[in-house]
């Protein structure tokens, strides 16, 4: 087969077809809220990451306008060269006293924090244990560096513990894990994985993107809600693009290794830096997601009621204790069938397939928000209980 024509495309196309992983983009034609315009017709949207709804909350519009204003729309330039505005500073500062940390660091997306700070973190001197779930970013990481990898069961603290006490070779050891798990919507056993990271000199890396804004006190994540502030082997990264409801990653630790991060981090030197509505957008989202505990409350309230009616209708649920509602069909196919049905009922759930979960799981990753209304919850359980067969 000639790889200078369309037929192995086409090919490609077919297969992905026939096994039922196909995809294809929609269009949503109005902001990300609680119902959205999606291929010209309003649904119930439960597949959004805007978990608080922060991206249509009038202080944090008002913030990115006057920023357009002051600052234009680009950065412009890497932040190492000119794009490093003094709205990163402020929000900087802020991710920091959210997190609990010294510094932070912004970067482009999470995916770029990832992948930039691993290699850093590990080379070819180190080891990296990952938790078998742990989101994409993580894995694209781990293979950047040099160093060497192995995969612990999911959350499973005895057989990460196994593959520590074999760690003594390798000059450093790097724990890293979701914070909550992006498709299963559990929380990693933080506490049991610092004490063992303790009792084997090793770092831990959280990723708490889908964490941060919802758990702790105070929106500050995972760490937050295990009261692990001030861990010193404790480094954690978040996305500005999940609760905040706008655009970026970061990583939040000591102010030595943001330093070294600044130097190093390919993914933080070779990109161009956020554009100014972007950071001070995030800067005020912050402000209203520490302020306003009662968004997190009621997200929480409308997953719990969701998913106990889900429960009752019959659906496989795997234990979130979050607000990512993981509805397992098994097969690919059946996935994409339910997720029609439901949007034949006004409810938009896509079908989520290999690779993103492993086979033999797909799933509709059900996911709500504060700004969803009573009568939207309402809406999705009739719509799911047209699909429970």
């Amino acid at each position: 087969m000639s790889y200078l024509s369309d037929e192995w495309l086409e090919t490609e196309y077919a297969e992905l077809k026939q096994a039922g992983l196909l995809r294809h983009l929609r269009t949503v034609m109005s902001a990300p809220t609680g119902r959205i315009i999606l291929d010209g017709r309003e649904v119930i949207n439960l597949a959004s990451n805007n978990y608080l709804g922060l991206s249509t909350h009038p202080k944090v519009i008002e913030a990115a306008v006057e920023a357009i204003r002051a600052f234009g729309t680009g950065a412009s330039g890497s932040r190492l060269i000119s794009g490093n505005s003094e709205l990163y500073a402020t929000l900087e500062a802020a991710l920091a006293a959210a997190k609990g940390t010294e510094a932070a660091l912004v970067f482009s997306s999470g995916y770029a924090a990832n992948t930039g700070a691993i290699p850093v973190l590990a080379d070819e001197r180190a080891l990296i244990l990952s938790d078998a779930l742990n989101h994409a970013s993580i894995i694209d990481g781990c293979r950047l560096s040099r160093a060497t990898k192995r995969v612990y069961r999911h959350r499973d603290v005895a057989h990460l513990k196994t593959l520590l006490a074999e760690s003594a070779g390798f000059q450093r050891r790097l724990i890293i894990t979701d914070g909550v798990f992006s498709m299963d919507g559990d929380i990693a056993p933080l506490p049991d994985i610092c004490e063992v990271a303790a009792q084997h000199d090793a770092m831990v890396l959280v990723d708490d993107a889908h964490g941060f804004g919802v758990l702790g006190e105070q929106g500050g994540g995972t760490v937050e809600h295990f009261g692990l502030q001030g861990e010193g082997n404790l480094i954690q990264m978040g996305t500005l693009s999940k609760a905040i409801g706008g655009l970026g990653g970061y990583i939040a630790g000591s102010r030595a290794l943001i330093e070294l991060l600044i130097n190093r981090a390919r993914g933080f030197i070779f990109s161009t830096g956020l554009p100014p509505a972007t950071l001070a957008a995030a800067t005020a989202a912050l402000d209203v997601m520490r302020s306003s505990p009662e968004l997190r409350y009621r997200l929480l309230f409308h997953a719990k009621r969701l998913k106990t009616a889900l429960v009752e209708l019959g659906f496989e649920l795997l234990p979130s204790e979050t607000q990512i509602l993981p509805v397992v069909l098994g097969a690919p196919q059946r996935a994409v069938q339910v997720a029609e049905i439901l949007l034949s009922a006004g409810v938009f759930a896509p079908a989520i397939r290999p690779p993103a979960v492993p086979s033999g799981t797909s799933r509709l990753r059900v996911t709500v928000m504060a700004s969803h209304e009573d009568e939207d919850i309402q809406q999705a359980i009739e719509g799911f209980a047209l699909s429970a067969f």
